[in-house]
């Protein structure tokens, strides 16, 4: 499929702040290097302010330069959607990208992706997170359902996804792209000017947990890991570094239980873009002790900063981190999390693992990304369902 000559993106970016944004920009910035006229049209309202977990939707860094961004959709108000849909579908843009993450978008998704279709020009892909979600409510399946007959591929970041994917539609184009390399938070820096930065011990040991706080990705596992007899002894420290989206009451019962005050440094204001390398930098291993997944940006910054990882095998995490390579593969359990962070640091094998995670994450390029929503568009290659690894493409009409 060639390259497209206009390209509308619909979903999170600036002002709004996250991985989401984070990622949507990052594509698009792609695009443009690609030679393709790209922007974004983001939210006026992406959640109302009942339903965000958070302190705020709002970015305080500055705003992205070179990437056109219009503040135009209302997640909430049907009108809202006719407008945007109409307008999309007069441009006439060759391609429309719309990230898909949660039911909730579905609604406004949906109907604003049918909009465009009526153009009988414009494409529509997805690029899929999530199909199902990790939080499941009523009415998830049928939600989705609308939202996947509204367009006309999909790009899956992880197998389990595209599996989850298969049981919505098994006709339209789909392909299988891991998570690109998050490259944008700058280059690496020393862990002891990392530190320094941020007021930690240059001499000390840190694992890092790193991204928003919610229930299923199981930072309460690693707090009880951390209880354990052998690491509350190690001198090992833990350094979580997010924003609470979920009670923070029952993560701070479990400090103050296993007497974790002094373990554990605690720093739970949103991290802006500008401060992700001082996290990353200092911590000697990053820790996602999930109790499920499809598969996570974490993951990608900190191959970005040659990171070594202890992962939970979960969802499509193990996809990512090859076992004994690029670092540890566990059960989501509090011993086996707690086992791996300590041979961790036993093994002596932080410089082995930072190695071959240089060589790993050059799988996982943008470029790659782009090829597979190029060829999701579908148009004269026909319904189908491929995969797109890491250097090959299969395609067949069955599931993944």
């Amino acid at each position: 499929m060639p390259q497209p000559t206009t390209v509308v993106l619909i979903g999170s970016a600036y002002p709004l702040r996250g991985g989401l944004a984070t990622y949507n920009e990052r594509l698009i910035r792609e695009y443009i290097r690609l030679g393709s006229s790209a922007s974004i049209v983001t939210f006026s309202l992406q959640y109302p302010s009942l339903l965000f977990p958070g302190k705020t939707q709002y970015s305080t860094d500055p705003a992205p330069l070179g990437i056109p961004i219009q503040v135009k959709l209302n997640s909430v108000n049907p009108l809202n959607w006719l407008s945007v849909g109409n307008e999309i579908k007069k441009a006439r843009p060759d391609l429309v990208i719309v990230k898909y993450w949660m039911p909730f978008m579905a609604p406004c998704f949906g109907t604003v992706c049918r909009l465009i279709r009526k153009n009988r020009h414009s494409r529509v892909v997805s690029v899929i997170d999530n199909i199902i979600p990790h939080e499941k409510r009523p009415g998830d399946r049928l939600l989705s359902s609308f939202f996947v007959n509204s367009v006309d591929g999909f790009v899956a970041m992880s197998h389990s996804v595209m599996e989850d994917l298969v049981s919505f539609d098994n006709k339209k184009p789909k392909l299988y792209c891991p998570h690109p390399l998050y490259d944008n938070f700058g280059d690496a820096i020393s862990k002891q000017e990392a530190r320094k930065n941020l007021g930690l011990d240059p001499l000390s040991r840190y694992a890092l947990f790193f991204g928003f706080i919610r229930d299923y990705k199981g930072l309460d596992l690693l707090l009880e890991a951390f209880g354990t007899e052998a690491l509350r002894n190690s001198g090992i420290k833990l350094l979580v570094a997010g924003e609470f989206y979920c009670d923070p009451a029952p993560y701070h019962e479990i400090i103050k239980r296993h007497g974790l005050g002094d373990t554990v440094i605690m720093s739970n204001d949103f991290i802006p873009d500008s401060k992700v390398v001082n996290y990353f930098c200092s911590a000697d291993v990053i820790v996602q002790p999930y109790k499920s997944a499809t598969q996570s940006g974490v993951t990608q910054i900190a191959y970005h900063f040659d990171k070594p990882m202890i992962i939970t095998d979960v969802g499509g995490l193990a996809e990512f981190v090859p076992h004994e390579q690029v670092g540890f593969v566990v059960k989501p359990d509090k011993q086996a999390i707690a086992s791996a962070i300590l041979e961790f640091y036993t093994s002596g094998r932080e410089a082995e693992f930072s190695a071959n995670a240089a060589v790993e994450k050059q799988k996982y390029s943008w470029k790659r990304m782009v090829e597979a929503i190029n060829a999701a568009m579908g148009g004269d290659q026909g319904p189908g369902n491929r995969e797109q690894g890491t250097g090959n493409r299969e395609q067949g009409t069955g599931s993944s």
